[in-house]
């Protein structure tokens, strides 16, 4: 399995496997170490239950700013390493969970159906019934 380290101007490790990877960032004051875990394009979609084209397909429509999620405009935050961007692609699962819970349905109020209100019985006539007094 091709293995490959890169190192971007923020001094992230980025290391491309087709699992689950661990990015530690060095923080400056006390040398703390965060750990962030990114899935592949394949991870991601299997996750998403969706299919690995369509998950390409919403990351160029995020790109290009049309993508949206039960009517809200949506952006997808995403790594892409290799030389020029053209390597894999990686999302982390925190960005995965959050489109989760975009895409859940939330269940509506139920109304309470009203009374029907007793309507005239000639509902066709507008003016009022009678002889003119004039």
């Amino acid at each position: 399995m091709p293995f490959s380290v890169r190192r971007n101007a923020s001094g992230v490790l980025f290391e491309t496997v087709s699992e689950v990877i661990s990015i530690r960032t060095m923080m400056v004051s006390g040398s703390v170490t965060v750990s962030k875990s990114l899935l592949s394009s394949v991870d991601a979609a299997h996750r998403l239950g969706i299919s690995v084209l369509t998950l390409y397909d919403w990351l160029s429509q995020s790109d290009a700013g049309q993508f949206e999620i039960r009517g809200q405009p949506v952006t997808i935050d995403y790594f892409q390493g290799g030389r020029r961007g053209q390597g894999r692609i990686m999302i982390e699962k925190q960005e995965i969970d959050r489109l989760l819970s975009l895409m859940r349905v939330t269940p509506k109020a139920r109304r309470v159906p009203q009374r029907p209100q007793k309507k005239s019985t000639l509902q066709h006539i507008t003016t009022r019934l009678g002889r003119p007094d004039d």
